[in-house]
């Protein structure tokens, strides 16, 4: 389940390195700053397209735990039905307003002209990004992590055919960016549906009185899921901020490095998505002593996978120096990351494994604390301290320190609970 998260995330997320790639052979520092600013924002919005993904991975994954098919349908549909809708009233409301939100985070002059054109494209296809998780999502609860995986890299495929043909041969620059990435999205739905529709059959007919009846327990998973998922985005955008303090140079840096970690890291993200559905359906099923191996697994799948994807990035760390043309105090940012600050990332699975056995086990709002902890009071203190101290590597150092602090603690919160909810399910026989 890790491993076909890991390559559906990384294709994904490939999408935006791709981009970045390309761009920086413009040689203009400013457009590859407009994509790391206008990236910040299009997190926030894919992180609501994962929340609502997470409802459908647990809806679904438990309702099957329990031998319950038809309820798995209906809920599968529901899901997908408040997807569309919310994803619709999102870019209602966020694309007038892109250009006072790229200002608020720092973007000014040239980058914010840029970053203003890449994000008013890129925003149109948050309905696509929606259905394409939401479908992902679904797959996974019936444990076709293989078919997930294919809609993602059909996405990064695409993008990176359609790079260098609208950005080079047609010459459309950053908006070229943005419509190869717009494709990429578009192009996920397709095999989604496919998957969801004609493989599993999990699609029933929409009944508005059920719709009504499923948007409470939809919304009691996906809403608290969203506020934990925007946390991530919220700390970015605060490092962002914090960055841009230092001049285009450290954005630069923080771009490139954002686009690196999904790629490099997204074995460490997918496990979310692979131990959420396991949990669930052997919570169904009352099989805690599967949990617990579920959650020993996931450690020991991140630390190795850490101690080989860290040592990696530090043996090509000037290779990723010369590929994106980086100045002198960009390429110290960088080396100073994939030296000292990567490591760290193995404290950040621990929170993931914590976010997945909450949002999947009936405590969604423990997520949503953890997570903003790490992004307020695990960033913005620590980084305006260390950044104090050390300069623009203080930003990333102190990003570091606090997802050390609140990974340990989120782990340890997890198996408490689950500890909890064995006892209570021995006392009621």
């Amino acid at each position: 389940m890790s491993f076909t998260g890991a390559l559906g995330l990384m294709a994904m997320f490939l999408v935006d390195l791709v981009d970045m790639l390309f761009l920086s052979m413009l040689d203009e520092k400013e457009a590859v700053a407009a994509v790391g600013f206008a990236s910040t924002l299009m997190f926030f919005t894919v992180s609501l397209s994962i929340a609502v993904s997470i409802a459908a991975t647990a809806l679904v994954s438990r309702a099957i735990g329990a031998g319950d098919m038809a309820l798995a349908k209906r809920r599968a549909t529901h899901v997908l039905a408040f997807g569309v809708l919310f994803s619709l009233a999102l870019v209602w409301l966020i694309w007038p307003r892109i250009p006072q939100l790229l200002y608020f985070i720092g973007a000014n002059f040239r980058t914010l002209d840029l970053a203003t054109d890449y994000l008013q494209i890129l925003v149109l296809g948050m309905p696509a990004v929606m259905i394409g998780m939401i479908g992902s999502g679904i797959m996974r609860a019936l444990g076709d992590a293989r078919r997930a995986m294919y809609a993602t890299l059909l996405g990064g495929v695409v993008n990176a055919v359609l790079d260098p043909i609208l950005i080079f041969a047609l010459d459309l620059g950053v908006e070229g960016a943005a419509l190869a990435s717009l494709a990429a999205r578009f192009s996920m739905v397709a095999v989604s549906y496919y998957g969801v529709v004609h493989i599993h059959k999990m699609l029933g007919e929409f009944e508005l009185m059920d719709f009504l009846k499923d948007v409470r327990p939809i919304a009691v998973i996906a809403v608290p899921a969203m506020l934990t998922n925007l946390s991530s985005p919220l700390a970015n955008a605060i490092v962002m901020a914090h960055g841009a303090d230092f001049g285009d140079d450290a954005v630069a840096a923080i771009a490139i490095i954002g686009r690196v970690i999904p790629v490099v890291f997204g074995g460490l993200f997918a496990l979310s998505g692979a131990v959420g559905p396991i949990l669930g359906q052997n919570y169904g099923a009352r099989l805690f002593d599967r949990m617990y191996k579920t959650l020993s697994s996931a450690v020991i799948y991140s630390a190795i996978y850490c101690i080989l994807l860290c040592t990696g990035l530090y043996l090509s760390q000037e290779f990723l120096i010369r590929t994106f043309s980086a100045t002198e105090a960009t390429a110290e940012m960088i080396r100073f990351f994939a030296t000292f600050v990567s490591f760290s990332f193995f404290f950040q699975s621990l929170l993931f494994i914590a976010i997945a056995a909450f949002n999947n086990l009936g405590k969604p709002l423990n997520s949503t604390l953890l997570n903003f902890g790490r992004a307020t009071l695990g960033t913005w203190p620590l980084i305006t301290i260390f950044g104090y101290i050390m300069g623009a590597d203080g930003v990333l150092f102190g990003q570091a320190v606090g997802s050390v602090i609140f990974g340990l603690i989120g782990f340890r919160m997890a198996r408490r609970f689950i500890r909890e909810l064995e006892v209570k399910s021995l006392a009621n026989g």
